[in-house]
């Protein structure tokens, strides 16, 4: 008798929650409930399956979870959400694979070998490297330019950056020239640009690497990359890019740009797990390795891509990043730009009309990745980023990005500014509620 009143109770209920809607904010969409139910009974011993005896009445909970309309449009930090084989391939590596790459010579850890050999490939393809064994990869692009940087410079030698350029990159070279490495940080204008001629007055003879970011997180300026890398190829110095916003969103080929070092991100447009990076070093360059050790081989007789691959790698990740270059092969980045560029007018247009509104950087969507930093007079571009979360649910990024040089350069620095950089999986509706909640919020 009363495990079918108790059922009959339990369908009622669930029927009334499920009819409910609850008012967080505009933005809530009808009650989205998922929900178990945890029940014990006084019973004789031994009768009703399932049941356990104990002192207690029917015990019941609830577990709800409120599903409200989400819009990310975070893109620049971290891509959202992956192709349906990025997930797919992570769990059956970890669920059907699981062995240790390059460690054991059973069938499992022969497995795993060929997942981190593929993506290798891949990445290859996408990127026109000619040897796939000069990729390492890393676990984000923060650490491919720390070994770059740091494996590559010593005291005396000279190196040429810019004024637009991440932390990852500021930080490493400053650590680096209070160990005697000579910096030149050339100035960008006050829309990120970039003259290559700028570029070339500031190398010198003692000039080694000349690094740049490819686009800026920050005003999305894309930066003459091909016209430095025939400069440095001219004068006999090493080409390093900080492709952290591009890997993934526009056509990158190292052969055409004369690119010696590439520094890439597997989170970003690379559709990759967190936790994925590499670097590509051109033949003839080999970095001093940041870590050593965790491999069996000597050494004096390791080369790339081991000498920088200490330890045991990151198989699923590097597996789902694998997955996500595969996705681009298939796609065809070209086609992802034209879709991003798109979006990117849509905003800049409708942006460019409001009268509070200061965009940075270039008006030209062909000019910039797909991200718009902008910012809106007498408000904090936290307090934006706070109520485009909480009173509409989308997702941006506000404050220094992370690249506070870059600020200084747009004259936004300490405040920063309001970063909205959709992706390849946003919609056109998406985008229209985005500026309508930005206009609202304006006025």
């Amino acid at each position: 008798m009363f495990f079918p009143v108790y059922c009959l109770l339990s369908t009622v209920f669930s029927l009334l929650i499920f009819a409910k809607k609850i008012p967080i904010h505009h933005s809530t969409i009808p009650f989205h409930v998922s929900f178990n139910f945890y029940y014990s009974a006084t019973l004789p011993c031994g009768k009703g399956p399932g049941f356990f005896a104990r002192n207690s009445l029917l015990e019941l909970r609830i577990e709800t979870d409120i599903i409200e309309k989400m819009i990310y449009l975070d893109n620049a930090a971290t891509s959202y959400p992956k192709p349906e084989a990025v997930y797919k391939r992570i769990e059956h590596i970890l669920r059907h694979i699981g062995g240790n790459p390059g460690r054991s010579g059973h069938r499992m850890a022969m497995d795993a070998s060929r997942v981190v050999f593929e993506a290798r490939e891949s990445a290859a393809r996408l990127f026109n490297i000619k040897n796939a064994e000069r990729i390492a990869f890393t676990k984000n692009v923060t650490e491919a330019i720390n070994t770059a940087l740091k494996g590559i410079l010593r005291p005396g030698d000279h190196v040429v950056t810019t004024s637009i350029e991440h932390n990852a990159v500021v930080k490493p070279l400053k650590r680096l020239e209070k160990e005697g490495v000579m910096v030149s940080w050339v100035k960008a204008d006050k829309n990120g640009w970039l003259r290559p001629e700028d570029i070339e007055r500031a190398i010198t003879k003692e000039t080694k690497v000349v690094t740049v970011v490819h686009a800026s997180n920050v005003f999305g300026a894309i930066l003459p990359a091909e016209e430095i890398g025939r400069i440095c190829r001219k004068k006999d110095v090493l080409f390093m890019i900080d492709a952290a916003q591009t890997a993934g969103a526009m056509p990158i080929d190292v052969e055409a740009l004369n690119i010696d070092i590439l520094c890439a991100t597997g989170h970003k447009s690379l559709f990759g797990p967190q936790g994925t990076g590499f670097f590509y070093v051109t033949e003839g360059i080999e970095p001093m390795p940041l870590i050593d050790g965790g491999t069996g081989e000597d050494d004096e007789t390791m080369e790339m891509p081991d000498s920088l691959e200490a330890g045991t790698m990151n198989t699923p990740g590097i597996g789902g990043l694998g997955a996500g270059i595969e996705f681009l092969l298939k796609e065809a980045v070209e086609k992802i730009r034209k879709y991003e560029e798109g979006i990117i007018r849509q905003i800049i247009e409708d942006l460019s009309g409001i009268k509070e509104i200061k965009i940075l950087g270039s008006l030209d969507e062909k000019k910039r990745t797909c991200l718009v930093s902008f910012t809106i007079e007498g408000k904090e571009p936290s307090e934006l980023g706070c109520r485009l979360d909480n009173e509409f649910g989308i997702m941006t990024r506000c404050g220094l990005h992370c690249a506070p040089h870059a600020h200084r350069t747009a004259g936004t620095y300490p405040s920063g500014a309001i970063r909205v950089s959709p992706g390849y999986f946003n919609t056109e509706k998406e985008i229209e509620e985005f500026l309508k909640a930005v206009r609202e919020i304006a006025q």
